[in-house]
Parts: structure tokens; sequence; C-alpha cells
């Protein structure tokens, strides 16, 4: 599990400069203001919690179902809030319907929450410090 989280987490990081670079610079040229806003706040969630997931990976020994967990949330929570938006950013241009993934976003929210509940229920239950 350890090396699993520190691989997602490495991923997350090396593709959020990736994004971030483009968005920067290539997509500015196709995308709307608010548009690339919102993609820019996808690779900023997504960084701010490949830094954490690595906390995760390097702290955390994996010997509890809560620490288990907190990983797995925030790992499915990013994917599914950061890469959302990046599509739904990318909806006109490519003249598609993908509104379908307007409820993602927000649950991709409500499972990173989860996973940084779940990690402040480890520290009080474990008083790991």
């Amino acid at each position: 599990m350890k090396q699993c989280v520190l691989i997602i987490a490495s991923i997350y990081g090396m593709l959020s400069v990736i994004l971030g670079a483009l968005g920067a610079h290539a997509f500015k040229q196709i995308l709307p203001a608010e548009k690339l806003l919102s993609f820019e706040t996808g690779v900023r969630y997504q960084m701010y919690h490949a830094i954490a997931l690595l906390a995760i990976g390097f702290f955390l020994s994996f010997s509890t179902s809560v620490e288990k967990w907190a990983a797995i949330c925030i790992i499915l929570g990013v994917f599914l809030f950061s890469f959302s938006i990046y599509f739904l950013s990318f909806a006109d241009y490519w003249n598609v319907n993908l509104r379908f993934l307007g409820p993602v976003t927000p649950i991709g929210g409500l499972f990173m929450i989860a996973g940084w509940l779940l990690l402040i229920i480890y520290f009080i239950k474990y008083k790991t410090i």
C-alpha cells in the first residue's frame, strides 16, 4: 500500500506540473478565461494532494484501516475532482456534452474531505507524533 500511494502521489505531482505548464501556455490560446481558471483549480488541488499523499506515504505505516482508507479517499477524490474539471474545461472546445461529469466534481471533493477527516480521526485515535 505504501509503495502504491507513493507512486500515485508521484504520478499526480508529475501530471499537475505538465498540465499546469500546458494551462499556462498552450491552453490559454484555446480555452476561455473562465474555463482556464477552472482548469487551473483542478491542477492546484491535484498538486496539493500529491504533496499530501507523499507525506502520507512516507509517514504512515498503513497498519490500520483508517490510514488505508484516508489514502484511498484522497486518491479517488483527486481523480474524480481534478480530472472531471479537466474534461469539463474542454467540453465546449471538443464540442461534446460532458454535463454528466458535473456531479462528479463535488463527489470527488467529498472523497477528499473524507480522506482528510479520516486523517484527523487517525491522529486523534492513535496520537502519533
